[in-house]
């Protein structure tokens, strides 16, 4: 097993030909941690009732997973370029693992959100995992491989509900949980085996390393740039996913749930814009990707407004939007992992924390929109975000230089 040692400041070359079974384990790795912040999503309504609890404190179980994660992206995620990558890696997986043993044998609502808190943290895990990849891989391949480890992730996020679903219709919550925690363990220990140990040394401590991702946000112009296209595809994102699965049981529809929940497998196909991405990437057209992803998040919602009628147009609708999330978000990290290749760890929290901040504001507009104006409103906020990525990138194409970037 090869032993990756690099000094601050030093560009690791990577493997020259990444063993696909690594990129493949890693992926799997990345798409099966992050999945266990979705896995609640569908089961709400069960744990509920099983456990008593009010209509307040169920909201609060996705809420604790989204706050954990997003404090995981700001202060574990960076831990990756202070600690050897391998063992950090192994350590956050078995983490998660108890947190998700944990909320299957919960009897109290308290304990139940705490270790939803917590497992939301370690489960920033799968962005380790990224930035682990990038940093591995070759730079003529970063592309290709960071598109297919995010495509495994992607996966693991649109995949998540539908499993939970129909593991807890066969059994019950718990069980979902449980078996999330067995795999858990059983991936922790393929992670030990078949991850390079790797060690990156940047010779400053834990504080110095967290203000230090700050930092990188303030001198780097692309990363900023790069943030904001990111904060605004998840965004956008956010807005269709929030309010859609009201719409879907309203009429005209009235959908089931797992009906409802099947409609997370439209957004697989948006997965395949990541490996092509990453390939437009390597191959130096991230401006062209960026100007397609830009304009398909807005030209997107054409169809999702006329889908509330039709479900194969809604279907087509929500294809196109997550094949420019997806798309736009392999260009970003293609394009952040070109920078300072000491610091890909806190590169990663930086542009993950802005693009997760970009969740969160989605979703409060998003949530406004639809009970002030309905699904017209929600496709109306959906396409001003487009429009935004749109001229931006237009207003980025007359720049020259990274001194010149629209946030320099």
């Amino acid at each position: 097993m090869t032993s990756f040692e690099i000094n601050s400041g030093a560009e690791n070359t990577g493997d020259p030909a990444m063993r696909r079974s690594l990129v493949v384990m890693m992926a799997s790795g990345a798409g099966l941690t992050v999945a266990s912040i979705y896995y609640a999503q569908p089961l709400l309504e069960l744990i509920r009732q099983s456990l008593g609890m009010s209509l307040f404190q169920t909201g609060l179980i996705i809420t604790a997973s989204q706050l954990g994660y997003g404090l995981g992206l700001t202060f574990l995620v960076p831990l990756g370029d202070l600690m050897e990558r391998r063992r950090l890696v192994v350590a956050m997986t078995l983490g998660l693992s108890v947190c998700l043993a944990a909320m299957a044998l919960a009897p109290f609502a308290w304990l139940l959100l705490a270790s939803a808190f917590m497992g939301g943290a370690l489960s920033a895990v799968a962005q380790v995992l990224v930035a682990f990849a990038a940093t591995l891989a070759a730079p003529a391949q970063r592309g290709r491989v960071v598109g297919t480890v995010m495509s495994g992730l992607l996966l693991g996020i649109l995949l998540a509900r539908t499993a939970a679903g129909y593991v807890a219709q066969i059994g019950s919550w718990r069980e979902v949980f449980a078996l999330a925690s067995a795999l858990m363990i059983a991936l922790s220990l393929v992670l030990y085996r078949g991850l390079p140990p790797y060690r990156a040394h940047v010779g400053i401590g834990y504080p110095a390393l967290i203000r230090s991702v700050f930092s990188l946000l303030a001198n780097e112009p692309r990363l900023r740039l790069r943030s904001t296209y990111g904060a605004i595809g998840f965004a956008a994102f956010s807005v269709l996913w929030t309010p859609i699965a009201l719409m879907l049981s309203r009429p005209p529809f009235r959908f089931s749930s797992a009906a409802i929940g099947m409609f997370g497998l439209a957004g697989v196909a948006g997965t395949l814009s990541a490996s092509l991405a990453g390939r437009m990437s390597d191959m130096g057209m991230t401006s062209l990707m960026t100007g397609i992803t830009s304009a398909l998040l807005m030209l997107s919602w054409l169809p999702l407004k006329l889908g509330d009628h039709s479900v194969l147009i809604l279907i087509a609708g929500i294809v196109l939007l997550d094949f420019a999330v997806q798309g736009l978000h392999i260009t970003n990290q293609g394009e952040i992992y070109s920078l300072r290749p000491e610091a890909r760890s806190r590169i990663t929290s930086a542009y993950m924390a802005s693009y997760f901040a970009g969740g969160v504001f989605g979703s409060a507009v998003s949530s406004l929109a639809y009970a002030h104006f309905g699904w017209n409103g929600v496709c109306i906020a959906g396409a001003c975000l487009g429009a935004v990525a749109t001229l931006l990138w237009l207003y980025s194409l007359g720049k020259r230089g990274p001194a010149a970037e629209p946030f320099s």
